[in-house]
């Protein structure tokens, strides 16, 4: 299917994906992500920023209500995407926002600390310590820590499922169900048809990956450590269920696809859906493309029924 043609005025507008990221600083980065942002997300009943005990200082969360209830919520830990460098609870407010009124979920994102000033694994502890003091203060926060799930995007994505790793081999929070919107699960660029084919995006491109690589783990491989690049885990075995989105015009498009196979082979609960005519991102551009605003109810649909 060619490229959803409601993209293309919207990527126009975009910088061009042929800049020299050598020349380009992570403040750089962060700057034009933000620009992108929408401030125009949908009310919710509530919203609380607290900053809680991390293992390196505090982790500020926004807590996302949609409605006002005195029984216990499901719980959505929301990790945002922006390639462990880039994106914060800003970027991402309005596609919190819908989850949490769409699911009827409480939502927590965590702004977890960013490389390369705070490089691999500090993103991923931090987003383990949140979700561990959320289900410890479930009581407190009037969730159901029974029905907690992890999700994201990118590299969110990364760091939901990475946290269903750590809570499995450290023994803690039962989590109920993961959602992996178009993940980053393996850190090795050559080894994906989709990474060659969409190597110049659009919007994500296999520089760009190489970019992130390099300021969250140092180096542009780094496929040993499972916290760093799930698909590489000796045994997927044991994981929540999963729903995993991809995008047909994604660099990450193939190595999502693996990672949904692997986890069905591991005897895990997996529904992998790949979005037609779409690219890495689109939960950005809701407001203006149809198919992605189709998506994305697709995405949250299965969410709310994983915490059924």
């Amino acid at each position: 299917m060619p490229l959803d043609p409601a993209l293309e005025p919207l990527l126009a507008l975009l910088p061009s994906s042929g800049e020299d990221l050598s020349l380009v600083t992570p403040e750089m980065m962060r700057a034009n992500y933000e620009l992108m942002a929408d401030p125009n997300g949908p009310a919710v009943a509530s919203t609380e920023n607290l900053n809680i005990p991390g293992p390196r200082g505090e982790i500020s969360v926004r807590i996302y209500r949609p409605e006002e209830t005195n029984d216990l919520s499901p719980v959505i830990m929301f990790f945002h995407g922006g390639g462990w460098v880039i994106g914060n609870l800003e970027t991402h407010d309005a596609l919190v926002r819908s989850m949490a009124n769409e699911t009827g979920a409480v939502v927590v994102a965590v702004d977890y600390r960013l490389a390369p000033e705070h490089p691999y694994p500090a993103a991923a502890d931090d987003c383990y310590a949140a979700t561990c003091w959320v289900a410890d203060h479930a009581d407190t926060l009037r969730v159901d820590a029974q029905r907690l799930a992890v999700a994201g995007d990118s590299a969110g994505g990364n760091l939901a499922t990475v946290v269903a790793l750590m809570a499995r081999d450290k023994d803690g929070p039962a989590i109920a169900f993961q959602s992996l919107i178009y993940p980053a699960v393996d850190m090795d660029s050559d080894r994906w048809p989709s990474m060659i084919a969409n190597a110049e995006g659009p919007l994500l491109t296999r520089e760009a990956m190489h970019w992130f690589y390099e300021h969250y783990v140092g180096q542009q491989k780094f496929v040993d450590d499972p916290y760093a690049a799930p698909l590489r885990a000796d045994s997927l075995a044991g994981l929540p269920p999963a729903h995993v989105t991809v995008a047909q015009y994604d660099p990450l498009c193939d190595e999502g696809l693996a990672y949904a196979e692997a986890l069905s082979g591991a005897g895990t609960a997996c529904e992998v859906e790949c979005f037609d005519g779409l690219i890495h991102g689109f939960m950005s551009f809701v407001a203006l493309v149809p198919t992605a605003a189709a998506a994305q109810q697709k995405i949250f649909a299965a969410l709310k029924a994983g915490l059924a």
